[in-house]
């Protein structure tokens, strides 16, 4: 009987576990806004296309789980604050949008071209997109401001440079994939 979860796969958790902590203390924060730019993303979209689905969300929810019961993991910070915060609606977000990279990235095979076009719209879609998804609703109800003022605030600004992480998460996937895919990984 093959199991579910292994040592393996939760040492690599935790490794991005503790990569998604340490991306969170590299942003820059711009003056018009409470959402910071930031690598956080990033590792998101790595989390999900190296671990897989499963191991994907486990990483990032863990830390979610972990600040919300109040160790300051996120930028030094941590509580129920933070994660009911403006920026609450993306922390959530990031779990599911490893998840849902896993399983898509599962599905890519091959190399080339196409491939690495499909990673990047993977990442780009369920590492950006649906962050803003559910991100900018909720800093619009957190905030209280119109829809459209928290696009312009929370997520215009960060449209090109999130595409460039996709891109970047994308190159790094890809070869890494051939030499360890992620039931190499995690089993």
């Amino acid at each position: 009987m093959k199991t579910l979860i292994t040592v393996k796969g939760m040492v690599f958790s935790a490794l991005f576990a503790a990569l998604f902590v340490v991306s969170s203390y590299l942003n820059i924060h711009l003056g018009f806004t409470p959402i910071p730019i930031s690598l956080e993303n990033l590792v998101v979209m790595l989390a999900g296309a190296l671990l897989g689905p499963l191991y994907g969300f486990f990483s990032i929810a863990l830390v979610v789980v972990l600040t919300a019961l109040g160790l300051p993991l996120l930028q030094g910070s941590g509580g129920l604050p933070v994660v009911l915060g403006a920026t609450g609606g993306f922390l959530w977000a990031f779990p599911f949008g490893a998840l849902l990279i896993g399983l898509v990235m599962k599905r890519i095979k091959g190399q080339g071209a196409v491939p690495l076009l499909l990673a990047f719209l993977a990442c780009e879609v369920f590492g950006s997109l649906l962050l803003y998804f559910v991100g900018v609703p909720w800093l619009a109800h957190v905030a209280k401001m119109p829809i459209a003022k928290a696009m312009v605030v929370g997520c215009y600004p960060y449209l090109p440079g999130d595409a460039v992480k996709a891109v970047i998460a994308a190159l790094i996937v890809m070869p890494v994939r051939r030499v360890f895919p992620h039931t190499r990984v995690t089993a």
